[in-house]
């Protein structure tokens, strides 16, 4: 960690407690200064107890705007919008606003990759992740992906590397904050119930580059046109990839060949992930690790045995023949078209949830693998006559996941693919879509 002796006897606002405002309210202290937390919420007794412990002040269901008096900083929990009163008094006041990542660029010795987008940046960072690792890089994870980034930053060497998941909410929040690579996925219309407008949205995405120089990189889906509208504000080495174009200094599909600045790195069909919308995923992850100095061995070993983040299009295993993948995730149409495209197989669908009043017919285009429907929950019956107008000839419906996969297993050949992508929430049978993923990973196993 580096030596830092700016908070010293400053007057640090930790304005939401959660696992971030935790972590960054104990390294605040450790740095000398005087750290107040506040939440609308109680916490648990234990959480209490270690705040007192290590002697910081809290105040609980409620914002007092009198903490703001003498305030050097307010670090805020990236979920809070700014339009929240004490907020806005903040920003009237001119304190600086930030979010804990930027701690975590502060503190770490190491470098930084930041991945972020309006979908895939999960799985990409993971995949980066991996491949840095089989690379003997010595990567840590951090960041939206779980794992706190000033923890992650405080204790990173400088022969290490940090892969760092980032939403748009922590974005808003940077000062300083600059990658040696950023990786920008995609942007879609997204978050705007917190973001004021699309066009802060999008502001907040390319913050991940504001503080980049010409030593730095930029990784860049070629085909998003938010994207390549905004390329202007960019100031580092600007590496495209895409899928639907050949990008001679950047990382492209090229018939079936995954290809980096005209190296062949490995085939399509060779990458264990699916779905058409992971084609980019891991374009974007090969270019992030070549950049890295990772060895296309390295790529290549990784790419033919990562089975994707859990629940998301997530390789189970194979049974007598039969593929099962786990995407849960998948709480709309859209997820599971996405995972349907991925897809040369025959595919036994289970699908079914939360009936929120949609039909299913924006579905019917991209069932034309799916040999056989199992279906449960709420929507069974919806998405028993979507399959029936497309000729779906095997149609099952059971009462629940644990069932399902019984029957699909039945009614399956060798050769064909197992598939969970509901298409929709799972708060009919579950409280979350990992208990569903849960769920279905347990059964899967069961059949062994």
């Amino acid at each position: 960690m580096k030596t830092i002796k700016t908070y010293e006897n400053q007057n640090v606002v930790i304005l939401g407690l959660a696992k971030s405002g935790l972590a960054a309210s104990k390294l605040l202290h450790r740095l000398g200064a005087n750290v107040t937390v506040t939440d609308r919420t109680e916490p648990e007794e234990e959480v209490k107890r270690e705040l007192e412990k290590e002697g910081i002040s809290s105040v609980f269901g409620e914002h007092p705007l009198s903490l703001l008096d003498n305030a050097y900083m307010v670090v805020k929990n990236p979920g809070i919008p700014y339009r929240i009163p004490f907020l806005q008094e903040a920003l009237k006041r001119e304190i600086p606003v930030i979010t804990e990542v930027e701690l975590s660029y502060e503190l770490s010795e190491a470098p930084i990759i930041g991945i972020t987008g309006s979908n895939g940046k999960t799985t990409t960072t993971t995949l980066i992740y991996e491949i840095l690792a089989a690379a003997q890089k010595e990567p840590l994870i951090a960041g939206n992906i779980g794992t706190v980034s000033c923890e992650v930053g405080a204790k990173a060497e400088k022969d290490q590397v940090i892969v760092t998941e980032l939403s748009s909410f922590q974005l808003m929040g940077i000062r300083e904050y600059k990658p040696k690579i950023a990786v920008l996925l995609n942007i879609f219309d997204a978050h705007l119930d917190y973001h004021s407008s699309k066009e802060e949205y999008v502001e907040a995405k390319f913050n991940l580059f504001s503080h980049q120089d010409e030593e730095d990189y930029a990784v860049i889906n070629a085909d998003d046109p938010v994207i390549s509208a905004n390329l202007g504000s960019i100031k580092s080495k600007v590496v495209p990839f895409s899928r639907h174009k050949e990008l001679k200094e950047g990382a492209y599909l090229s018939g079936n060949k995954l290809m980096f600045q005209e190296e062949k790195i490995i085939s399509w069909d060779d990458v264990l992930l699916k779905g058409e919308h992971n084609i980019e995923n891991v374009l974007a992850a090969i270019a992030t690790c070549k950049l890295y100095g990772a060895s296309t061995e390295a790529i290549v070993s990784v790419l033919k045995t990562f089975t994707g983040v859990k629940h998301r299009m997530q390789y189970v295993t194979n049974i007598d023949g039969r593929a099962f993948y786990n995407d849960s995730k998948a709480t709309n149409i859209l997820a599971t078209k996405a995972a349907l495209s991925g897809f040369k197989e025959n595919v036994i669908l289970l699908a079914g949830g939360l009936d929120r009043g949609n039909g299913f017919e924006d579905l019917e285009d991209a069932l034309s693998c799916v040999k056989t429907l199992v279906t449960f929950g709420e929507t069974a019956p919806k998405l028993e006559e979507t399959a029936k107008n497309v000729g779906i000839q095997t149609i099952k419906r059971v009462d629940n996941v644990e069932k399902a996969v019984a029957a699909a297993y039945k009614l399956s050949e060798e050769g064909d693919v197992i598939l969970l992508s509901p298409a929709c929430a799972s708060w009919d049978q579950f409280k979350t879509f990992e208990e569903r993923g849960d769920m279905f990973i347990n059964c899967v196993h069961k059949l062994k």
